[in-house]
């Protein structure tokens, strides 16, 4: 019985007694200094989408969204939408600036990826509702062949 009493104390004991943890973090181990803009190619400029269109394709290992607007002006988006990740390509792009998801209807704006409108439609305020609206990731573009 003492012996039964002794290892519940020193099993309570243990528990309260520092240990050592390995820290993780999801942040990259890059090298300090200023990033380098390298373009790297998409797309062909034969492959463009008509203007008030997108398509996606695929950059440096990253899905990227191409937008037309209806004037003719070239983006380049992160083609994950938020908050489910379902492609932004498949969305509709708006003459107003913006391209809207084909799900959840959250708008963004195409020069700067910030949201416009946060998940408007019935079910996505039903689903936005549960995240903090946040933007998609914008790439600067270049046409070359």
């Amino acid at each position: 019985m003492k012996t039964a009493i002794f290892a519940t104390l020193a099993c309570g004991a243990a528990a309260f007694a520092p240990v050592n943890q390995v820290r993780s973090t999801t942040a990259l181990n890059a090298a300090k200094g200023k990033a380098k803009l390298q373009y790297v190619p998409c797309i062909s400029t034969a492959d463009l989408p008509k203007p008030g269109s997108a398509t996606s394709g695929v950059a440096g290992g990253l899905a990227i969204c191409i937008a037309v607007d209806p004037k003719g002006a070239v983006y380049a988006l992160g083609d994950k939408c938020p908050p489910v990740n379902q492609p932004l390509s498949f969305g509709k792009v708006d003459k107003d600036g913006t391209i809207a998801d084909p799900v959840l209807g959250t708008k963004f704006d195409l020069k700067t990826g910030e949201v416009v409108s946060w998940c408007p439609t019935g079910l996505g305020k039903l689903i936005g509702g549960l995240f903090d609206p946040v933007g998609v990731p914008v790439y600067p573009v270049k046409a070359k062949g």
